[in-house]
């Protein structure tokens, strides 16, 4: 039993050993992202999967416009899934239930609905002017007076609008599993 333990705490010790063969993979395109917007406090930097490629910058960009889209989506779900909690209902759907038990009420034509307008948003919210100042920008040549700012204040608000978004990302991923354990009401006050 002894040279068991003693074995396991061996085997324990040497994964914390430092290693004398050390690989190094670079690339042309691998780079410092600390500074990046969706590189901010409190993490910073923080790709554990590597998933950058080493921190190629079209890697990471094109991973924080699919971050970006996902946090839009997200906020409009909170604001959604709130609102029908709340007992707001789309004229002709007023006795349809809220949460994820709408999910089973849904008839096929809903979800066509539902499909089609995803499509839809999916082919007029991209940059079919050719007039995007980043990845994610799809104001398609409308200026709705982010022109007149400066890179300062853009900035700032693209980082303000990341945030929000993995906040909502967290907000309704917590509401669902509040829903699907059955608590909800426990959270939020009953209408």
């Amino acid at each position: 039993m002894k040279s068991v333990l003693a074995l396991t705490f061996a085997a324990g010790a040497a994964a914390f050993a430092p290693s004398a063969n050390v690989a190094r993979s670079s690339t042309a395109l691998a780079g410092d992202l600390s500074g990046e917007i969706g590189a901010q406090a409190p993490l910073g930097f923080w790709d554990p999967l590597d998933m950058t490629n080493g921190g190629e910058k079209d890697t990471f960009e094109e991973l924080r416009t699919i971050e970006l889209k996902h946090g839009r989506v997200a906020m409009l779900a909170v604001v959604g899934y709130l609102s029908t909690y709340a007992g707001n209902r789309f004229p002709g759907a007023e006795g349809s239930p809220s949460g994820l038990s709408a999910l089973w009420n849904m008839s096929l034509t809903d979800y066509l609905w539902i499909f089609g307008t995803c499509a839809i948003l999916e082919i007029c919210n991209s940059d079919r002017a050719g007039t995007s100042e980043f990845r994610g920008d799809w104001r398609n040549g409308f200026d709705f007076g982010w022109d007149k700012q400066t890179d300062e204040w853009k900035t700032n608000k693209r980082a303000i609008e990341l945030n929000q978004g993995r906040a909502a990302q967290m907000g309704i991923l917590g509401l669902m599993i509040h829903d699907s354990m059955g608590n909800l009401n426990e959270i939020l006050p009953t209408p």
